[in-house]
């Protein structure tokens, strides 16, 4: 017989007597009464003393950490009613990406409303739940417990039970046979079912809703890609800073190291000019290089395909390119491709040792799809510290909706495809 993977479906079970439910429904209703207890005093206390320090920050900050302590008892009552559900109560809050510093998860969980549900429970189970456990759950276990050492209480004097009065050992044998098993029944459907509802209210309330996981996965997604475009803001400020500041300084430097090798004569000064402006026209050269990794401005001026085709023509081996892109998409997608097939085709030229490789680029459907494949010796991974560098771009494409797949057994061939929306949710 399956065992029951509910505090009902247990009630339902002709072995929920003999099972270890009725101790668990105790277990579950005597702890309730610390933990309301517990709950409703942190919570009166953080109130009170937000409100007596209202008049300055502190009290204010208090005041909207509030919610927090809802995420606080929200996992606290999860972990707790696992005792009436074995399986759990799932989390209702939303996964944050590891990039969040710890100010961000708190003023992002502080805004979800399973936070404010959960502040909420907490005041159900301090003012209301915690009573009535007190009550029945607590009357309950006093009641069967004095039954059970009814004997030993008898034998040392008078006992009074309701009706009844206990005045030896004999009595209290009797009375603990005929009256305990037909109270250890009642009592534990009575508490059984009680503990399963307050089971089922903390599931409703500290339970993931569906439309709360779909605003909240929106609001994530739109925190990612505001992080996606303050990154390509702060990449494209460099490329400035480097290519219209630095850059410009270098040429000047050539320039001037130039006239100064036709004026000097024939010497040691003049063979140090000229070792000089060689190592300036190698610095403008890799400056260059750098520039055009960090922000290529033909991805800027001319899209997706020309700037491919550009990264495709510097490449060591022969590179053939085939896109069909109706369209320029925003400028974080097109970052994400160029920079996949970019570091790509380095990765091949490194460590790959093809001879020829393939990118291709069409639009499927509303997504856009860019492949990578190479006749190299395969058995590269997305993880591996010295093949594919791939793992940052890998974030990148998760917080724009995309994928990034690689398929490399050993001996090839290897292929890489990205998938990313060809839009930018509002």
């Amino acid at each position: 017989m399956e065992r029951p993977d509910t505090a009902w479906a247990a009630l339902s079970s002709r072995r929920f007597l003999v099972s270890s439910w009725p101790w668990r429904s105790y277990a579950y209703l005597l702890s309730s009464i610390p933990a309301g207890a517990l709950t409703l005093v942190v919570l009166i206390g953080a109130a009170g003393l937000g409100a007596l320090l209202s008049p300055i920050l502190v009290g204010i900050m208090l005041m909207a950490a509030l919610p927090l302590f809802g995420v606080v008892i929200g996992s606290v009552e999860r972990w707790r009613a696992r005792l009436m559900i074995p399986a759990g109560v799932p989390s209702p809050h939303t996964a944050m990406p590891p990039a969040y510093r710890w100010r961000a998860r708190l003023r992002f969980r502080r805004g979800e409303r399973a936070s404010m549900r959960a502040l909420g429970y907490g005041l159900v189970l301090g003012i209301f739940v915690w009573p009535l456990s007190a009550f029945f759950g607590g009357l309950s276990a006093m009641i069967l417990g004095i039954t059970l050492i009814s004997p030993i209480v008898a034998s040392h004097g008078n006992m009074g039970m309701g009706p009844w009065i206990l005045d030896d050992t004999l009595d209290g044998l009797v009375f603990l046979v005929a009256f305990g098993p037909v109270y250890y029944v009642v009592s534990s459907y009575i508490v059984g079912a009680l503990a399963a509802a307050e089971a089922e209210l903390a599931k409703a309330m500290l339970g993931p809703r569906e439309d709360e996981l779909r605003r909240n996965l929106a609001e994530l997604r739109r925190s990612r890609l505001d992080l996606v475009d303050a990154f390509e803001t702060e990449r494209a400020r460099i490329e400035r800073h480097l290519h219209d500041g630095v850059q410009q300084r270098l040429v000047g430097l050539t320039m001037t190291l130039g006239l100064a090798e036709l004026d000097l004569p024939e010497g040691e000064g003049r063979r140090l000019v000229v070792k000089a402006h060689a190592e300036a026209e190698a610095a403008l050269a890799d400056l260059r290089e750098a520039v055009r990794g960090i922000h290529p401005r033909v991805l800027i001026d001319h899209g997706l395909e020309a700037a491919v085709r550009e990264v495709a023509d510097r490449s060591p081996l022969p590179v053939s390119v085939r896109m069909a892109l109706p369209q320029r998409f925003p400028t974080p997608i097109e970052a994400a491709a160029y920079f996949v097939v970019s570091e790509a085709l380095g990765n091949v030229a490194k460590h790959a040792q093809a001879t020829h490789c393939a990118v291709e680029g069409w639009v499927s459907g509303d997504r856009l799809v860019v492949t990578i494949t190479d006749d190299g010796v395969g058995g590269a991974t997305l993880e591996s510290s010295s093949g594919t560098g791939l793992t940052g771009l890998v974030t990148r494409l998760d917080a724009l909706g995309g994928t990034l797949d690689l398929s490399s057994p050993p001996g090839g061939p290897t292929r890489l495809r990205m998938e990313c929306p060809c839009r930018l949710d509002d």
